[in-house]
């Protein structure tokens, strides 16, 4: 498993729109076999900025196998608009440092 993310900063007069765009894209997300989960967070402190984490099964999964789909291709009209917008969009690997407290 690999995790992507991307940073934007939207324009508060932006915000709904963005998410509201993003809440439609999820649909891809959801259709295509190699995204395992994704979240969208907004910045408490700086509410222009948000963090859209999404868990591949690997980067091939998501280069080759998202990105050449058909449901790419309907996620990215939707969120086409924002693609200026983001400042980082990179994959990461997970390290054992993990924890959930319960």
């Amino acid at each position: 498993m690999i995790v992507e993310y991307i940073r934007y900063t939207i324009p508060e007069s932006e915000a709904e729109a963005f998410i509201a765009s993003y809440t439609r894209a999820q649909d891809s997300l959801l259709a295509s076999s190699h995204c395992l989960g994704w979240e969208l967070s907004r910045c408490t402190e700086d509410a222009t900025r948000f963090i859209l984490r999404i868990q591949w099964d690997s980067a091939e999964g998501h280069m080759q196998g998202f990105r050449k789909s058909p449901e790419f291709a309907r996620f990215f009209a939707e969120i086409r608009p924002y693609v200026g917008r983001i400042e980082e969009m990179r994959h990461y690997a997970l390290t054992p440092v993990a924890g959930v407290k319960r």
